[in-house]
């Protein structure tokens, strides 16, 4: 009977810390105090393009008029979606004041379980929030949701490709099934690309286990391929890299950090920036401004980034046209 007990115990002991673990990490978790403003932040996935955003938010808030009240209790659903939907149903049963949700699938999550609470919800880098249910128009929030949006501007991208490539005949898109940005960004990616006669080959996957197989397949038949801010695939990119690199095909970022990860360049969004655009809006809201009156902030401006060393790998050379892009190697780490 004692070994029986002790079995039951130790699994109820088991189960707890898994749970515990379960909501990544927190930044400042507890009891709220009086007087405290505690805000939520699910960050989807653990790479270095949301960790920018996060970065921002941060920093925007702590340097808001409400920095000084204000609690952050960061979470990281590990790129899992049953995870995300958990930790926002935590946050609105803890009655947080806030929730800010960094990329698409947390915030669906964050939403689905703040929608019949008054607790706002922020997102951040949303490609396309009306596809996602976040909001009905891009000129308008609902009632406790608003965000911004990071639009990839595909026809600066193209240009930079063709710079770098003037020959390519097919580019490659993977892309993860699930996600309603991704699915968004290959119908415009493929519209620009008709206009210069460049066929867009795509795979999809629905997971990470798909990746190496579906990565070296499509490597096989395009002259280049142009990642996007799929999560799924961004998370792991050193995948889809080392089996391009094996076919001597050179991956396109959509931004600075992923160009630093190992691909050639990129027309690169500021997320740091992004961040901090999204942390204003959110301070609007604390302040009294309803999400409903607010639209969508989109950020669309980029700039040029090239990898100087994957640059000399595929021998090619900077065009005259990108002299001044900003310069990166890859990280070593």
């Amino acid at each position: 009977m004692k070994k029986t007990l002790t079995k039951i115990f130790g699994g109820l002991l088991a189960l707890a810390v898994g749970l515990t673990g379960m909501t990544g990490c927190s930044d400042n978790a507890g009891s709220k105090k009086s007087g405290e403003l505690k805000i939520g932040i699910i960050q989807y996935a653990p790479h270095p393009s949301l960790d920018n955003c996060y970065q921002g938010i941060k920093e925007g808030l702590e340097a808001s008029s409400f920095g000084d009240k204000i609690t952050i209790d960061l979470q990281n659903s590990q790129g899992s979606t049953e995870t995300a939907d958990q930790l926002a149903k935590n946050m609105v049963a803890g009655k947080y004041d806030m929730i800010f949700a960094i990329a698409t699938p947390a915030a669906v999550s964050a939403y689905a379980a703040a929608k019949d609470s008054n607790i706002p919800v922020i997102f951040c880098s949303v490609s396309d929030p009306v596809a996602a249910g976040l909001t009905e128009t891009m000129d308008k929030g609902l009632e406790t949701c608003v965000g911004t949006s990071d639009v990839l501007n595909f026809d600066a991208q193209l240009e930079l490709i063709t710079a770098l490539q003037p020959d390519v005949k097919k580019i490659g898109v993977l892309y993860t099934n699930t996600e309603a940005n991704s699915v968004s960004h290959l119908k415009t990616f493929r519209e620009v690309c008709s206009k210069k006669n460049i066929e867009v080959v795509d795979q999809s996957v629905s997971g990470a286990a798909d990746i190496p197989q579906a990565a070296t397949d499509l490597a096989s038949k395009v002259d280049c391929i142009n990642n996007f801010t799929d999560n799924n695939v961004v998370n792991n990119l050193r995948v889809l890299l080392e089996k391009a690199n094996a076919a001597g095909v050179p991956v396109y970022g959509s931004e600075v950090e992923q160009v630093k990860n190992g691909c050639i360049a990129s027309m690169s969004i500021d997320y740091v920036e992004l961040g901090k655009k999204t942390a204003a809006m959110g301070v609007d809201v604390l302040g009294g401004k309803k999400c409903s009156d607010m639209g969508v902030m989109i950020i669309s401006d980029s700039t040029p980034v090239v990898n100087t060393e994957v640059l000399e790998k595929f021998n090619i050379t900077v065009p005259e046209a990108y002299a001044n892009a900003e310069k990166v190697t890859t990280n070593k780490d």
